[in-house]
Order: structure tokens, then sequence, then C-alpha cells
């Protein structure tokens, strides 16, 4: 990453998935690592064998959000990253009242960011050009929206637009870019007939795994000239 790696990386919902790929990625750089979690998952003790902070958080409200930025603070006075990975699904459904899904989402994806971002903004400063990075993920969803889930798109469309606020806002020491996700890696419990319809979904016919997002974070945080941009990850599944 082209700098001593001293400044830990913040990854939001680091129990799971692509966060805790991304976990395990910089901790084998020797990077250190600070993980929130929602859920004690087997993969957090083994985060912690590894030398990750693993910190408890609730984002489902804002007491909890700037709490966990508290606690962060009193771990380290600087960060190298902040990757905004934690993220909640939930659709539109008869007996779910509305109001509480659009809330929730825009709660994880787009509150949860905002307040993270001012609380830790002191953490990423003073470090020199372009030497800090703010990370969304987003989703593809961004570009089309879902009549399924319509809370969830509007809350990573919303994620995506503070990207560009941000980058605005912490230029030029602090790098904000956004990463817009579509079928990186199955569920095991994915059958057969699911994993095909899902696969014919896009151009390039394979759910690629982890790597193509590690791959991408790690070229944005050696860039010293992208910001403000968001990275669609979907082998061309919006032109489908």
């Amino acid at each position: 990453m082209g700098e001593s790696p001293s400044r830990p990386v913040l990854i939001t919902g680091g129990g799971r998935r692509i966060g805790l790929a991304l976990a395990h990625h910089f901790l084998n750089l020797q990077q250190p690592v600070i993980v929130s979690y929602r859920t004690r998952y087997d993969a957090i003790g083994v985060l912690e064998r590894a030398g990750a902070l693993c910190i408890a958080a609730d984002f489902s409200s804002d007491d909890g959000i700037l709490s966990f930025a508290e606690t962060v603070k009193t771990h380290t006075d600087s960060l190298r990253a902040v990757i905004h990975n934690a993220s909640s699904w939930r659709a539109e459904k008869p007996g779910v009242l509305l109001s509480d899904v659009m809330q929730q989402m825009m709660q994880i994806h787009v509150n949860a960011p905002y307040l993270l971002n001012h609380a830790l903004e002191p953490l990423l400063r003073g470090h020199g050009h372009a030497s800090s990075d703010i990370i969304h993920f987003t989703d593809y969803v961004v570009e089309k929206g879902s009549d399924k889930h319509i809370a969830y798109a509007a809350s990573k469309a919303a994620l995506d637009n503070m990207t560009r606020s941000f980058a605005r806002k912490l230029a030029p020491e602090v790098k904000v870019n956004a990463i817009a996700p579509a079928l990186i890696l199955f569920n095991e419990s994915d059958g057969a007939e699911y994993r095909q319809q899902a696969l014919n979904k896009s151009l390039m016919k394979v759910a690629p795994g982890e790597k193509e997002i590690i791959d991408l974070v790690d070229y944005l945080l050696t860039s010293c000239y992208v910001t403000g941009r968001s990275f669609g990850v979907d082998g061309g599944r919006p032109l489908r």
C-alpha cells in the first residue's frame, strides 16, 4: 500500500463474506485491522487470534454508532481507511410496517456511515496528501432500482450520493469512493437452480469471489488521484 502499515484499517461488518475476506487480506499484509460486528460468528474469534481488534457494535441507533466511534478512539489516534461494509437486506412484504423497513435501511446504510465519517474524520486527517481513504459499499441496484427492495435500493443510492459529498469535504487528504457490487459470491445454501438463474442475469456468467473486490480496494488505497467515484463490480449485470 505504499507506506508503513502502522495505521489500522477499520472495516464495519467484518464478520462475514466480503468484510471478513478484506480483514484477513489486510492482516496477511501485516496491516492492523479493526472490525465491527453485530453477531459474534466463529469467524470473529479467528480474526482476533490473527491479531484483529474486533468490537461489538449496534448501528440500529445513533447512540450505538457514536459509542462505537468513541471505542475506536480509545484504541487508536489514527486510521488508514474506513471501509463501510455493514449492510442489511430487508424487503417490503405483507405484514411488515413499511416505515420500519425504510428506517432500518436508512439507519444502517446512510446514517451509520454519515455519523462515523464525521466522528472519525480527525483520525483520517493529518497524514498528508491522499494518505487516507473512505470506501462505501453500495450496490448495482443504485442504477436500476428494485421493485422488491425499494427502501434498500433508495438507501444505497443515498450512500452513493454521499460518497461525492464526503469526497468534496475531505479532499485532498482523504479520498472517498464507492464500490457497487453484484453477485460476488454465493451462499453455501444456494441451490443449483438459483445459482444458474443468478448467473444468467450477468454478462460475464460467473460469481468471481472476494478477490475481485480485494483487488479493487487495494487499487483505491494505492491511488493518489481517484476520489468521488463509484466502481461497479457487477459482471455487466445492469446491461441485461
